[in-house]
């Protein structure tokens, strides 16, 4: 289930692979807290701290009901968190960033959203 903040929801079975993996393939220092991810669109990115990385529902996206994950959902390739609302899981993922702070990403604030005056870092359901 995907549960927008505005209040529409819906639910899609997400194909991928679970967020811990990538980060155990690439090997992740202890020093690591915080996951940032960005989008194509420059001013779309957001993070989460590694509790939420690591959980199991924490996915990279790549299909969505049996087929390749729309562009209009996000595809090629979209991060998803169903534990929180739906602008933290943000389309078009081009890249991952592993950081021990957040000071050096956006104005300080570890995400588009709250910077914009949108959201609140966490979004937990």
């Amino acid at each position: 289930m995907l549960q927008c903040e505005e209040g529409w929801s819906y639910i899609a079975e997400w194909i991928g692979v679970p967020l811990s993996h990538v980060l155990d393939v690439v090997g992740v220092r202890p020093q690591a807290r915080y996951v940032v991810y960005f989008s194509i669109d420059p001013d779309w990115w957001d993070s989460i701290d590694m509790a939420d990385a690591l959980h199991p529902q924490t996915f990279l996206t790549y299909g969505m009901n049996g087929n390749e994950l729309p562009v209009a959902n996000g595809g090629p390739l979209r991060i998803r968190l169903p534990r929180q609302l739906g602008y933290k899981s943000v389309k078009f993922i081009t890249r991952l960033t592993v950081t021990a702070t957040l000071k050096a990403y956006g104005k300080g604030s570890a995400s588009a959203s709250p910077e914009g005056g949108s959201y609140a870092w966490y979004a937990g359901i």
